[in-house]
């Protein structure tokens, strides 16, 4: 595939927009809150015309052996509960952030002092966030 049809291939699905609702949406909150992933954080980007997905999901963990645990079951639990395949994954090789990228949806999963520093939240104050901390 060239370069040109792999980023065709990664626009967003305008006929299935997404909510919080969305099988997929709740499948990705489960699955980090059965691996105890903390500070879960959804961004609503479907009003930003730069966004690249409707959703960002971040959370983040303890140490790098609960990264990959986290990231890794949200992988296998989607494609379980939803069918969903993995678009692209980055970040398995460093260990210290993770994205798990399903176009509509683009989950981070990062460690704590990561986090902290490149402030993804901040980076999109025009997204309403939404904690999902608490609930599943």
């Amino acid at each position: 595939m060239n370069n040109l049809e792999a980023l065709k291939s990664r626009k967003k699905n305008s006929l299935t927009r997404l909510t919080r609702s969305s099988k997929i949406f709740k499948a990705v909150i489960h699955a980090i809150h059965e691996k105890k992933g903390e500070n879960v954080v959804s961004l609503d980007l479907r009003k930003i015309p730069e966004a690249v997905s409707d959703f960002f999901i971040i959370c983040e963990a303890n140490n790098s052996t609960q990264l990959k645990a986290i990231a890794d079951f949200i992988e296998y639990d989607v494609k379980e509960k939803t069918g969903e395949t993995v678009y692209k994954h980055e970040g398995k090789q460093g260990l210290q952030w993770i994205l798990i990228d399903y176009v509509n949806i683009v989950v981070h999963v990062m460690l704590t002092e990561t986090r902290k520093f490149y402030q993804l939240e901040e980076m999109w104050s025009d997204a309403p966030a939404l904690d999902h901390s608490d609930a599943e």
